[in-house]
């Protein structure tokens, strides 16, 4: 149980998941890194409650809600020299995007090191 009169304000669980029939990051193909999009996609629509919310891919992304996402630090950019050399960051940004709560309190990455982060 929670001791309410901790001094804790918040906190980051962080887990990284990969799909059985799909490629690992290193190996994934164009293709697979869609398909896996549109799971992302269409899991966040069944998100209810507190944890409802809504995806946004980077392909096409409204540059308002690109520098919102940047000012609040949820966004992952390219440019990672370690992604890039790894194979990571091909055919970017297609297949890739972010899922957060209407709160701002729950975030999913789709497809940036792993599937889902």
């Amino acid at each position: 149980n929670v001791d309410p009169s901790a001094p804790v304000k918040s906190t980051r669980i962080r887990v990284g998941r990969n799909i059985d029939g799909f490629g690992l990051s290193a190996g994934i193909t164009q293709q697979q890194r869609v398909d896996v999009e549109k799971l992302f996609k269409s899991a966040s629509k069944k998100f209810s409650g507190e944890l409802a919310g809504d995806y946004y891919p980077l392909t096409g992304m409204d540059e308002k809600v690109r520098q919102q996402l940047v000012d609040d630090h949820f966004l992952f950019m390219s440019g990672d020299p370690n992604l890039k050399v790894g194979g990571m960051e091909r055919d970017w940004p297609e297949g890739r995007g972010i899922f957060h709560n209407k709160e701002k309190t729950f975030l999913w990455w789709g497809n940036e090191e792993d599937r889902f982060r």
